[in-house]
């Protein structure tokens, strides 16, 4: 196992009614800038709590981040930022609220004449205007991490950003807020969760037994509370363990001292850059196809996920890590995931070439644990997602 250090400074308030509690988080003598989405806080009850929470404060609400969010938008919230002297910020909702304030905090200091070169020059935040978040769609992990993904539709790239300033403040999981959540976005969790651990998993093994252990137990979690989610989301207790499963996936804790990939994220962020298709089912398109294209260098922690999570026991290491994937398909088709692109868009015969002309723009030396996923790799893996 290698050497690590896992600073994470968000204070999480878990539990019902925990909403309330954010009066007593932000700064009494805070201006502070509320975001959220689609307005569906405004019919879960979510709105009216966190506006008693404000009452006390000096707030201004900016509504409207979409899903994937736009980088348009978001300069939009920058100008009130500016103009309005904010001095603290509120994510309400899931991770594209919290992704697009994360930005808004490196930007609202960020000296440069273009904000997009946050994304473009890739450098760390390490300084950012505080902010805090109430969850209300558990999947991406963003509320207890420091990374941010925004999409720029005007040049067709969705970029990643990151740093030590950009931790939330705090966080409240409410897992009240799951009972609303539309089928597909239940879906859309726990298969972008599920990815999120498998990045940080399957790559090879280096003997690191507690990480391993605790990766594999968050897929076993969401695989046993995935059919109770989608059929009871009202449940207490399921969306409880779903909504800390979602968390515990990407808050840093099970990449600390083992190899991690992504390049499954990289590769499927130019597929929601290029037809606006849901984050997770990107993952769930590429995923797979990745780890058959790269089948000789994971098969042996392919083969013990293979036993470890999906109880396959007979075989060879071949034949338990080929089983292990067909598994995986099978799991996100079972919560609704459809796993072929040419399933989301007839006009997908050019992707693979466009990924890889992306990739090979960026100067990306190598994607994967290994940087051994070259732009040429990445064009085949595309294709086998066909």
């Amino acid at each position: 196992m290698n050497n690590f250090e896992f600073k994470n400074p968000t204070k999480i308030l878990f539990g019902a009614n925990e909403i309330a509690k954010i009066s007593k988080e932000i700064p009494k003598e805070a201006k502070v800038l509320m975001l959220y989405g689609g307005g569906s806080i405004k019919t879960n009850g979510v709105y009216e709590q966190v506006m008693t929470a404000l009452s006390g404060f000096e707030f201004i609400e900016f509504g409207g981040i979409p899903a994937n969010p736009e980088y348009s938008v978001l300069m939009k919230a920058l100008e009130i930022i500016k103009k309005e002297k904010i001095t603290f910020l509120l994510a309400v909702g899931g991770g594209s609220v919290i992704d697009g304030t994360k930005f808004l905090s490196s930007a609202a200091l960020y000296e440069g004449e273009n904000p997009w070169n946050i994304l473009k020059d890739g450098k760390p935040t390490l300084v950012g205007m505080p902010f805090g978040t109430v969850l209300t769609l558990p999947a991406t992990g963003s509320e207890m991490n420091s990374g941010a993904v925004i999409t720029n539709k005007e040049t067709q790239e969705k970029l990643a950003m990151g740093g030590s300033g950009l931790f939330p403040v705090f966080s409240v999981l409410d897992p009240n807020v799951v009972a609303s959540i539309p089928k597909n976005q239940l879906a859309n969790g726990l298969v972008d969760a599920f990815t999120h651990v498998l990045e940080q998993y399957l790559t090879y093994p280096i003997d690191a037994k507690i990480q391993d252990r605790f990766a594999e137990g968050i897929l076993l979690s969401l695989i046993e509370t995935a059919p109770d989610l989608l059929k009871n989301p009202a449940d207490y207790d399921t969306a409880a363990n779903f909504m800390w499963s979602c968390t515990m996936a990407l808050n840093g804790l099970i990449q600390k001292g083992v190899p991690a990939d992504w390049a499954t994220h990289v590769i499927g962020h130019e597929l929601t850059a290029l037809y606006g298709i849901d984050h997770a089912r990107t993952l769930a398109i590429i995923g797979p196809n990745l780890y058959r294209h790269q089948f000789e260098t994971k098969k042996a922690k392919l083969a013990q996920y293979a036993e470890r999570v999906w109880n396959i026991t007979e075989g060879s290491v071949e034949e338990k890590a080929n089983q292990a994937i067909d598994k995986t398909v099978a799991f996100f088709h079972s919560v609704g995931i459809k796993t072929k692109l040419s399933e989301y868009t007839e006009d997908y015969k050019n992707t693979a070439t466009f990924v890889s002309d992306r990739l090979t723009e960026r100067k990306w030396l190598g994607l994967g644990e290994n940087q051994s996923i070259k732009p040429k790799d990445a064009f085949e893996i595309v294709e086998l997602s066909y």
